[in-house]
C-alpha cells in the first residue's frame, strides 16, 4: 500500500508541474526525479506510466519522457438513461432477476485509503508473495519452445497432471481442465450445472463472489448452516428435499469465512446425500496451500473420494502466489466434463500460454516448497498474534473456531452491534474490516466482521490496526 501511494503521490505533483513544458517537451530523467523525490526508480516508472496512461505524457525507450500533445476536447456525455429500460425489459420473464451486484467482492478487492491498516484484503501481502520465484518462473516460460503458441484448449498437458496428482483418489489428467483463477472456474461449473431460475444450496455464510456469481447467473442461493465442523448434512438433506436443488456449493477445507474444516464424519454423508439427491457437490479448495504448522495432516479433496462424478472439483493458485497468478482448475468425471469444457472454450478459449507456462516452472522449482514452508510459518505467527490481540484487547467479540489455515478470522458481534456502523467508525479509526453481511445469502443469524490477518505488512501492524478497532467499538458498541 505505501508504494501504491508514493505512486499516485507522485503523479499528483508531476501532473501539476506540466505546463512548465511545452508539446513534446523533455520531463526530467528518471535517475534525477529519483533524486529529487527520494523514491525508488520503480515508483518513478510507475507514476510515468501512469501519466502516459492518461495521455499526458509520451515515453520514448533510450530518450526518456515527453509532454504529450493536448488532446482534442471530450464530446459531450450522451442519454445513457434508455439503458435502464433495455436492461430490464426481460426481467419480468426472469423467475429470479439476473442483476450483477458486484459489492460483496469489491469490498474485499478495495484498496483502503493511505495511512488505512488492511484489515479487508483477500490476499497474502506483497512481502508473502514469492515474487522472485513467479518473476524467475516468467523469465524461463518465455524461452519455453512454443511458449508463445496457442495451447491446448483443455490447458497444458502437464500442468493439467500436477494438478491431479494434488487431487488424489485415481483423478487423472484427462479430467482436468485449465481456468483462469478460482471465480472462474466457480462461474463456469455454476454455468454447467444448474439452468436459470434454479435454486442452489450455498453454505452459510459463505463466500460473497460465489453468491454474485449465482446470483448473476439467475440462480436462487439456498443456505445450509455450518458449525465449526462444516456444513451440518441433516440440514442439508432437508435443502435437498425442500429445494428440489441439483447442486451444492461447499468449501470443505477452512471454510471461508469460518475457518471450519468439513469433520471426517461428515465428508461420506455429504457425498451421500448428494448422490441419492442426483445432485452435484462443487468443491471449492481454494485455500488448501494456506494451511497452518499447526493444522496436522489436511484431508483429501472430496473429489479423492468421489469414484461417481458426484464432485465437481476447482482448485486454484492464486491465493498460495498472487492476485495476478490467475492459474486454476476444474476437474469433473463423467458427461459434465464435456459441458465444463465446451462453456469454457466459448468463454475464453484458452489461459494464456506464457502463464501456464510459467505455473509449471513455479510449482517444479526448488523455490516452491520453500515458498510453502515459509508462508504456513508466517500466517501462523499472525494468526497467533491477532488471536491473542483480540482477546486482550476485545474480548467481547467472540471468536468461536480459531481456524488452522487460511488467512482470516470470524468474528461475532454482541447481540444488538450495529456491523455496518461499526465497519464505517473502524475506517474512521485507519483499520478496513468487512462486515458480515455479503456473506449471507438470507438473513444473518448475528452480526459479524471478517478480519484479515495477511494483507498487512507483518504482527507490528496487526497489534495497531487491533488498537485501531478497539477505539471503533469504544466508538460504537
Amino acid at each position: 500500500m505505501q508504494e501504491r501511494s508514493s505512486v499516485d503521490e507522485l503523479a499528483k505533483r508531476l501532473r501539476g508541474e506540466l505546463d512548465r513544458y511545452s508539446p513534446d517537451g523533455k520531463l526530467p530523467s528518471s535517475r534525477s526525479l529519483v533524486e529529487r523525490f527520494r523514491v525508488s526508480p520503480v515508483t518513478v516508472s510507475r507514476a510515468l506510466a501512469q501519466l502516459a496512461a492518461e495521455g499526458l505524457v509520451v515515453t520514448r525507450p533510450g530518450a526518456g519522457a515527453f509532454r504529450a500533445h493536448p488532446r482534442a476536447a471530450a464530446a459531450p456525455a450522451g442519454d445513457t438513461s434508455w439503458q435502464e429500460v433495455a436492461l430490464s425489459a426481460d426481467g419480468s420473464a426472469d423467475l429470479v432477476p439476473r442483476t450483477v451486484d458486484a459489492s460483496g467482492v469489491t469490498i474485499c478487492l478495495a484498496a483502503p485509503p493511505p495511512g488505512v491498516l488492511e484489515f479487508s484484503g483477500g490476499y497474502p501481502h506483497p512481502s508473502l508473495q514469492p515474487e522472485r520465484a513467479m518473476a524467475a518462473a516468467l523469465a524461463r516460460a518465455g524461452r519455453r519452445p512454443g511458449a508463445w503458441e496457442r495451447p491446448p484448449l483443455e490447458g497444458l498437458p502437464e500442468l493439467r497432471e500436477w494438478f491431479a496428482r494434488g487431487i488424489g483418489g485415481g483423478v487423472t489428467a484427462a479430467e482436468v481442465l485449465i481456468a483462469a483463477g478460482g471465480q472462474t472456474a466457480l462461474a463456469t461449473a455454476l454455468r454447467a450445472l444448474a439452468p436459470p431460475g434454479a435454486p442452489v444450496l450455498v453454505e452459510s455464510p459463505t463466500y460473497p463472489g460465489m453468491l454474485a456469481l449465482a446470483r448473476a447467473a439467475g440462480l436462487r442461493p439456498v443456505p445450509v448452516p455450518v458449525d465449526q465442523d462444516g456444513v451440518r448434512p441433516a440440514l442439508l438433506a432437508d435443502a435437498f428435499r425442500g429445494s428440489g436443488a441439483r447442486v451444492f456449493v461447499c468449501q470443505p477445507l477452512f471454510q471461508n469465512p469460518t475457518g471450519a474444516v468439513l469433520a471426517p464424519g461428515r465428508r461420506a454423508e455429504v457425498l451421500r446425500i448428494a448422490r441419492e439427491a442426483g445432485a452435484f457437490v462443487i468443491e471449492d479448495d481454494f485455500i488448501r496451500r494456506l494451511a497452518h504448522t499447526d493444522s496436522g495432516p489436511l484431508p483429501p479433496p472430496l473429489a479423492a473420494d468421489d469414484p461417481d462424478g458426484v464432485v465437481v472439483h476447482v482448485a486454484s493458485l492464486t491465493k498460495a502466489t498472487s492476485p495476478s497468478f490467475r492459474v486454476s482448475a476444474l476437474a469433473a468425471r463423467g458427461p459434465v466434463l464435456e459441458r465444463l469444457r465446451a462453456i469454457q472454450v466459448v468463454d475464453t478459449f484458452f489461459v494464456p500460454r506464457p502463464l501456464q507456462e510459467a505455473a509449471l516452472e513455479l510449482v517444479g522449482s526448488p523455490a516452491w516448497p520453500r515458498h510453502l514452508r515459509a508462508l504456513s510459518a508466517e500466517l501462523t505467527t499472525r494468526r497467533t498474534a491477532m488471536t491473542a490481540a483480540l482477546r486482550l484487547r476485545l474480548p467481547e467479540l467472540a471468536l468461536p473456531h480459531v481456524p488452522s489455515g487460511g488467512y482470516h478470522l470470524w468474528l461475532r458481534l454482541p447481540d444488538g452491534a450495529d456491523e455496518s456502523a461499526l465497519t464505517t467508525a473502524a475506517l474512521r479509526a485507519g483499520v478496513a474490516v468487512i462486515p458480515g453481511r455479503p456473506y449471507f445469502s438470507a438473513e444473518p443469524s448475528a452480526a459479524h466482521i471478517r478480519v484479515s490477518f495477511a494483507a498487512v505488512s507483518g504482527t507490528a501492524d496487526i497489534t495497531e490496526g487491533v488498537r485501531r478497532l478497539r477505539a471503533a467499538c469504544d466508538e460504537i458498541l
